[in-house]
């Protein structure tokens, strides 16, 4: 098992989403570094942090486990979607889904700034690069988020 941080705009979907319906496909992701992630190394029964960006309260909100490994995101085909692809095709898709289910919220969001004052994060991908909307986590800073929110 691996753990990851997959981040979200919770205005657009985020941990309260995820509670309400259980099981949600996780899709329009448009980065590459991300998206290989999500091909080749997230798998069925990995733990994810879910982290909400551009908002009031950055930061990990919950928790969720990967229940479905990768597979073609069916957006980059639908042109009426604004993550359609017009160089995606079904025989050589680009893009990647995965599918997640609600494990837990968090009493608190545990704020970004909190996140870098922590000596046990500071070599975590998201205080080191950032912006990446798929991360791994090692188990050591998996351990120490799930502990500070107690």
């Amino acid at each position: 098992m691996k753990y990851w941080l997959f981040k979200s705009e919770p205005d657009e979907f985020g941990i309260d989403d995820l509670a309400a319906c259980q099981r949600e496909r996780w899709d329009g992701i448009r980065n590459y570094q991300a998206r290989n992630l999500l091909r080749d190394e997230v798998a069925v029964g990995d733990q994810v942090l879910l982290y909400h960006s551009s908002c009031k309260n950055v930061g990990v909100a919950g928790i969720a486990e990967v229940v479905a490994g990768a597979y073609p995101d069916p957006l980059q085909f639908d042109p009426d979607s604004k993550y359609f692809d017009p160089k995606s095709s079904p025989d050589k898709p680009r893009w990647i889904s995965v599918d997640i289910a609600f494990v837990q919220k968090f009493a608190r969001v545990l704020p970004l700034q909190t996140i870098k004052t922590m000596p046990a994060l500071n070599e975590m991908v998201l205080v080191k690069q950032g912006r990446l909307s798929v991360q791994p986590v090692r188990a050591q800073e998996w351990q120490a988020i799930v502990a500070a929110v107690g």
